[in-house]
């Protein structure tokens, strides 16, 4: 049996296609090779990323920076003048990993003087700067997730003239519970010049990340979030749709409405005449006045509006994450249910399954609001697969509370639950409470979590054993993968053995079915970026595997 923690994201943005690391002075015309400048004559650079989604898509947009200054990408760290880490603090093992890496990094730059790191993400903070180099030996320069758009006149590339740091600052900061934090309010400008520059270097040319809103104005204790990034800021509703109108122009089959809580989106925006129908209001959390201003079941009626030729949508598949239950309206529930291009799917975030642990944690709902919603989803949306985030662990948590998160997962019946025990994060609020529950309580209660959540998973996927489902192919699976505790691997795994003696031209895919659920399948390897009916034969607790029907 295998168990799971949330996973750690350790990803390489790859190339948009399979050709490997772009270079941005190769001709268009071969005979044209002689006259292309030195390939070194700017620093190659190599993005890692850690954590989130929205760490994807900023790094993407980094990428897209550095590439359009003229810069080439790196195969790999080792390759590069330029190392960009993008990290993630919401969770120890992700800081532990970048610790971990310092001794590698300060060989590299002994062996290549010129190369310099950069650092970013949420682990970077304005309270925290003073104390980065002394965690970070190897790091040269620190930016908030913030001060990203700034990556390249930072390290000079701008301008010949411009020397690392000289730039005068386009972020600001403001107040939040008395810390300087980050003002996230240019980086809706700055997601529009990248667009309009094509500054976007995506990390898949079939799936596409699309952020809608930045910051978070949530009051989780445990997390860092809203100290890292500052305050929710809404990008324009008419430019997300221009974005969108553009990634179905370019052939993306699947794309991700992106946010720290993506259903927030629209309640800093002005109100207009033309969104007047707009009327909803939150039943827990905080109160705000959305009237006449577009929320996110108006952005999802106007991205899954836009149609191809043959009147289908133009973008197949849409999904948005991630949400709080503060914003799961009525009014986003019905857009679930009415628009085609749509998932069957939605990852909706828990955390406990006790009243009195969801008040030391800041959630500011119920369990009764939170099923209630649950209930009204899933009669909206019949078959929807259900995703969730557990914290087990979190200070003060008695056996009754946990207990009552284990009921929470036997009633729900969750088609996937990433959980962790929590460590605490300086800097949040958290850190004024006891961490009190000892190290080994904290592993035995996560350890049992996941065994049971393995065992629904299991049955959630037998009902699917016999039935179609549509398949988005988006890889071929390699022989042999690394072991890594998460999803992708397990899945694998899981359907190696059975696909390894195929006949040429068959290779061992995999891809996601509208329901989020990880499929294997044995088919020609130009049916990648294509959607594909599969016929359901074998189901584990992660994955599922079928023969193209």
């Amino acid at each position: 049996m295998t168990t799971r923690s949330l996973p750690v994201l350790d990803i390489a943005p790859p190339a948009t296609g399979p050709a490997g690391p772009r270079d941005p002075f190769a001709p268009d015309d071969a005979r044209l090779a002689e006259f292309r400048p030195e390939a070194r004559a700017l620093p190659a650079f190599f993005v890692w990323t850690l954590g989130c989604q929205m760490n994807k898509s900023d790094s993407e947009e980094m990428a897209g920076r550095l590439l359009a200054a003229g810069c080439p990408e790196a195969p790999s760290m080792e390759a590069a003048d330029v190392v960009v880490i993008n990290t993630c603090a919401i969770r120890e093992a992700a800081e532990a990993k970048v610790i971990g890496r310092q001794g590698h990094l300060g060989r590299l730059k002994a062996a290549n003087p010129s190369l310099r790191v950069v650092m970013t993400g949420c682990s970077v903070r304005e309270s925290n700067r003073a104390g980065l180099k002394r965690r970070y030996p190897a790091v040269d320069l620190f930016l908030r997730p913030d001060e990203e758009p700034e990556l390249i006149d930072r390290l000079g590339l701008a301008s010949a003239q411009a020397p690392v740091g000289a730039l005068a600052r386009t972020s600001a900061l403001t107040t939040v519970k008395g810390l300087e934090v980050s003002d996230a309010t240019h980086l809706v400008r700055a997601r529009a010049d990248a667009i309009a520059g094509g500054a976007i270097l995506r990390g898949s040319a079939i799936s596409a990340w699309l952020p809608i809103i930045y910051g978070c104005d949530k009051t989780c204790t445990y997390c860092i979030v809203p100290f890292s990034r500052g305050p929710e800021r809404s990008r324009p509703f008419d430019e997300i749709v221009d974005e969108a109108r553009a990634l179905a122009a370019q052939g993306y089959r699947e794309v991700t409405l992106l946010g720290q809580n993506v259903n927030s989106y629209g309640h800093d925006l002005a109100p207009e005449g033309r969104f007047s129908h707009v009327v909803t209001e939150r039943t827990v959390g905080r109160h705000q006045d959305r009237t006449a201003r577009p929320d996110l079941a108006e952005l999802l009626r106007a991205v899954d509006a836009l149609r191809a030729v043959d009147g289908t949508p133009a973008i197949p598949r849409l999904r948005f994450v991630t949400s709080h239950p503060w914003d799961l309206s009525d009014r986003l529930i019905e857009a679930m249910r009415d628009c085609p291009s749509l998932c069957e799917a939605l990852h909706l975030p828990v955390q406990s399954g006790s009243d009195s642990m969801l008040r030391r944690m800041g959630r500011q709902y119920t369990i009764e609001h939170y099923l209630e919603r649950l209930a009204r989803l899933r009669e909206a949306v019949p078959g929807l697969a259900l995703s969730t985030d557990v914290i087990v662990g979190f200070c003060g948590e008695t056996e009754a509370e946990y207990e009552a998160t284990v009921r929470l997962l036997e009633t729900v019946r969750y088609d996937q639950v990433f959980a962790a025990a929590y460590s605490e994060r300086p800097g949040t609020p958290a850190t004024k409470l006891a961490d009190d529950v000892p190290a080994a309580e904290k592993r035995r209660r996560l350890v049992a979590l996941l065994e049971l959540q393995e065992g629904i998973g299991l049955e959630r996927n037998r009902a699917w054993l016999g039935r179609e489902t549509e398949v988005l192919v988006d890889a071929v699976v390699p022989p042999r993968l690394h072991d890594h505790e998460d999803e992708e691997a397990a899945g694998a795994a899981e359907s190696r053995d059975a696909f390894a003696h195929l006949p040429a031209g068959v290779v061992h895919l995999a891809g996601r079915s509208r329901e989020n659920k990880l499929v294997h399948v044995a088919g020609p390897a130009d049916l990648v970026g294509r959607l594909a009916r599969v016929r359901v034969e074998h189901a584990g607790p992660y994955a599922l595997r079928g023969t193209l029907a």
